[in-house]
């Protein structure tokens, strides 16, 4: 496409020109379509118009004219990541981001231009694709065999005709992709977005595709895959159709991923990782292979890395409170079930509101709060109504923590805490996903009995019945990852939340690490 007219409709009206213009043709960059503008090759109503931010008006009319691509390929000098080279051809490392060859919306700063600096020998090879025998998405990275002669160049064209070249990618897709598998549907032009390719049936043009792949590795939370893809033909866009039409889309893939998996990457996550072949003229056997570039582990962990969980548990009288103020203050978000269970007994709280219509207004203050001594005193009484009330507020509990959570680790917060007294009496350890890691807070019961005596006002009978509901401490503290001893005073404790904050921030990194070397043995 060199020419394009257009009559700016009412619906169009107000937009950028340069994405009026792209809208139209997006074969064409906008990088590509504002530099023709800025040049001065459209026009709006017969006058030249050089801004692409220009707003149009109903009714105008537009004149795009790119310049013809010049026939000559002038050289450009540019990095280069070569793998092998000899007279015959070069096998190098191609980045994303970088076009193989010029084409109307890329004329300059292509991998070909760049050869032909490295490589005149290519100038004599006509047209604009001199050596190219088979190509690579701008944004897909990785392994590219390029002929040197016209001989060599038809050499290879056949072999990759014939199906004789191994080709071989990475791929990042969404979802947990089954071991292996294969896709076998004819791949053409979509019918309606001249830019995209579709699964189209042969009888209406669509060429027959062949996709095959292992997965390698998936993600804790089963949302991503990287995959070891082969492909038998060679068809636009093959891998990228074929796994999004199995519902497993490319991370990055602006063209064929929804917008929650586009945004998980930079750029669609497709390397191309291994490539063999029979030299064109020895008849030796080539083998290469190149690992992806960093963006892609990069995604992959950045996608994997969840917030770290924290339940703060532990007996009455423990400490626990304290020590969660303390990771207050140090910055980590912090959610308290007791703090959860006051919200829902307060005056329309759904848990007094539970307990009026359970039992009436003798369990409930004049305000319609609940009266938590006669609660605790009906609990006692009446083993049913404890089990009742337990099931009810603790739903409501565990979907509280639940949802702060979430929230948390939508924001971006790396780690999180919420004091869960009862987290094993419940039976949560089972429950959460991702799990939490736990951190028991011990403390001897004598000490503790002292202690909620002179800040609580408990009696001994009142704290034997609320330690008789739950684990016995030395269970409780077995069950726990970590475990904190609190038995001396507060400056003692913040002191041990500081190097336990420290000590957890190196075990995550440890853990990071662990991730990414795991990722990189496997396209070692």
């Amino acid at each position: 496409m060199n020419s394009l007219k257009l009559e700016i409709t009412a619906a169009q009206a107000g937009q950028r020109l340069d994405r009026l213009l792209h809208a139209a043709e997006p074969d064409l960059s906008r990088t590509a379509l504002q530099k023709a503008i800025q040049s001065g090759h459209c026009t709006v109503d017969g006058l030249t118009e050089t801004r692409p931010a220009a707003k149009v008006r109903t009714g105008q009319q537009v004149h795009l004219q790119l310049p013809e691509v010049s026939g000559q390929l002038q050289p450009e000098d540019g990095h280069l990541e070569l793998l092998w080279q000899d007279e015959h051809l070069v096998v190098c490392n191609k980045p994303a981001g970088l076009t193989v060859h010029p084409c109307p919306s890329c004329p300059e700063q292509t991998l070909v231009q760049r050869l032909l600096a490295r490589f005149p020998q290519l100038g004599k090879i006509e047209g604009q694709r001199p050596g190219i025998v088979h190509r690579l998405d701008k944004d897909t990275s990785g392994l590219l065999v390029v002929a040197l002669t016209e001989t060599d160049r038809l050499s290879l064209s056949n072999a990759f005709a014939d199906r004789q070249v191994h080709k071989e990618y990475l791929a990042l897709v969404a979802g947990l992709a089954p071991k292996s598998g294969q896709c076998q549907e004819p791949v053409g032009r979509h019918p309606t977005a001249k830019v995209k390719m579709a699964i189209v049936p042969e009888n209406r043009g669509g060429r027959h595709a062949h996709t095959e792949w292992q997965r390698l590795w998936h993600s804790e939370n089963k949302a991503i895959s990287l995959l070891a893809v082969r492909i038998h033909t060679g068809r636009t866009h093959q891998i990228r159709v074929h796994m999004a039409h199995l519902g497993y889309p490319l991370l990055g893939d602006k063209l064929y991923a929804p917008k929650a998996v586009r945004d998980m990457a930079p750029r669609q996550m497709l390397h191309a990782w291994r490539l063999s072949f029979t030299h064109p003229a020895s008849g030796e056997a080539l083998s290469f292979s190149c690992p992806p570039p960093d963006d892609m582990p990069e995604a992959a962990l950045t996608t994997d890395r969840r917030m770290q969980r924290l339940v703060i548990t532990g007996n009455p009288g423990s400490g626990k409170s304290a020590f969660s103020d303390f990771l207050a203050q140090k910055g980590v978000p912090v959610i308290s079930a007791d703090t959860i269970v006051t919200s829902l007994y307060a005056p329309s709280g759904a848990g007094s509101q539970w307990i009026g219509r359970l039992r009436g207004a003798r369990l409930l203050e004049a305000d319609g709060s609940v009266n938590r001594v006669a609660l605790m005193a009906a609990m006692q009484e009446d083993p049913v109504l404890r089990r009742d009330v337990e099931q009810t507020v603790h739903a409501l509990t565990r979907q509280a923590v639940e949802t702060f959570w979430a929230q948390e680790e939508a924001q971006g917060t790396p780690l999180a805490a919420a004091e869960i007294p009862l987290y094993f009496e419940c039976g949560w350890q089972q429950l959460f996903s991702p799990k939490p890691l736990t951190v028991g807070v011990h403390c001897p019961l004598p000490l503790r009995s002292a202690r909620t005596a002179r800040t609580r006002g408990w009696n001994q009978e009142k704290m034997a019945a609320l330690e008789a509901w739950q684990w016995p401490e030395e269970q409780k503290m077995a069950a726990c990852d970590l475990i904190i001893t609190n038995d001396k005073y507060l400056r003692h404790l913040d002191d041990k939340v500081t190097r336990f904050l420290l000590q957890l921030r190196l075990h995550l990194e440890k853990a990071q690490q662990k991730q990414a070397d795991t990722l990189t043995k496997l396209w070692l």
